[in-house]
């Protein structure tokens, strides 16, 4: 508890943590009115499936006063990133809704500067990944959203992009470059839009490798939340080690000081 008294602000992973597909986690909206009282928040998220005014939205009709300016996603550090290289051609592999985040970039789907890896559901095949593959083979760079394995949804456990993105790695004897969780640019991003140092911040997450050991990585406090994505054996089995296990955000005020 003494070390947790530095705390001064959050870093609060979205799906799994306040809620799970339409789902709201019990006790999560009381309790980020409470935090929200004491503690610099920013939500931040791998999602690859909605854009940021959707993302936004969802939060809202959820019932959690979010600001759209607190959502840090792994989809726009990828925008910010192209935003840096002029106007590149891309080819994107994306939900519709998040290719509105990036209408200001030419795309084809015969040449292309970067390849853009996000979720695209059930429309991946053989096809879609022989294309992107040969793109990649003819000089195109390989840009991942994020690398996970897999995510919580309310029908269960599904394959993440993670997948894919390795057998384009493959294929194409390419390394792609990662913007979301655990990169430590993407926690580094967030951080500084906090104004905050590493030591005062936690990360709470449902996701031991992700969210929690991207987040140590860099320095910050390490809250995992058994809801979510979380199973007792997928913890035991991984090298990291959380500072704290909690059973939801629920108890987050409480275990913080500020019930």
């Amino acid at each position: 508890m003494a070390e947790l008294g530095r705390i001064r602000g959050l870093l609060l992973d979205i799906d799994g943590v306040l809620y799970v597909g339409g789902r709201v986690i019990e006790g999560a909206r009381e309790a980020l009115a409470r935090l929200r009282r004491h503690f610099v928040c920013r939500f931040i998220t791998n999602t690859s499936t909605l854009s940021l005014d959707s993302l936004h939205g969802k939060l809202t009709r959820m019932g959690f006063t979010v600001a759209r300016e607190e959502i840090i996603s792994a989809p726009q550090a990828v925008v910010l990133f192209l935003r840096h290289r002029g106007n590149p051609v891309c080819h994107l592999l994306l939900a519709d809704d998040v290719k509105r985040d990036f209408g200001a970039f030419p795309q084809s789907d015969q040449r292309a500067d970067y390849v853009v890896v996000g979720d695209i559901g059930e429309r991946w095949n053989y096809a879609i990944l022989n294309r992107a593959f040969n793109l990649l083979f003819e000089g195109a760079e390989l840009l991942a959203v994020h690398k996970n394995r897999f995510w919580q949804t309310e029908a269960g456990l599904k394959m993440d992009i993670g997948g894919f993105v390795a057998a384009l790695e493959y294929a194409a004897n390419k390394q792609a470059r990662i913007f979301g969780k655990p990169s430590p640019d993407f926690f580094r991003t967030a951080l500084a839009d906090m104004g905050l140092a590493p030591e005062e911040v936690a990360i709470v997450g449902d996701d031991i490798d992700t969210d929690i050991g991207g987040g140590q990585r860099v320095g910050l406090t390490g809250i995992l939340v058994r809801t979510g994505k979380y199973r007792p054996a997928y913890v035991a089995a991984s090298k990291v080690r959380p500072d704290l296990v909690i059973d939801s955000i629920a108890d987050l005020p409480r275990v913080l000081g500020r019930p």
